[in-house]
């Protein structure tokens, strides 16, 4: 509540640098806790087609959004 208006919602700015930090939060944890196994995972990405690369992207940018869709409402 920056502008001093009460149930004022926070800027888009602070839920987009929100979302950021914790993206790198989650990304950061896997090499942190089984750094073997993050380097075998990216192994294996390295040997995927293109294709097979774009299928993974768009899964896991379609299981974000309906994520998104069920939180927000």
């Amino acid at each position: 509540m920056r502008s001093g208006t009460p149930c004022s919602d926070p800027p888009m700015t602070d839920n987009l640098l929100t979302a950021f930090a914790l993206m790198l939060v989650i990304e950061g944890l896997m090499p942190f806790l089984v750094p073997n196994a993050w380097r075998e995972t990216f192994r294996r990405l390295i040997e995927m087609s293109d294709g097979q690369l774009r299928f993974v992207g768009l899964s896991s940018m379609l299981a974000g959004l309906i994520l998104l869709y069920f939180l927000r409402g």
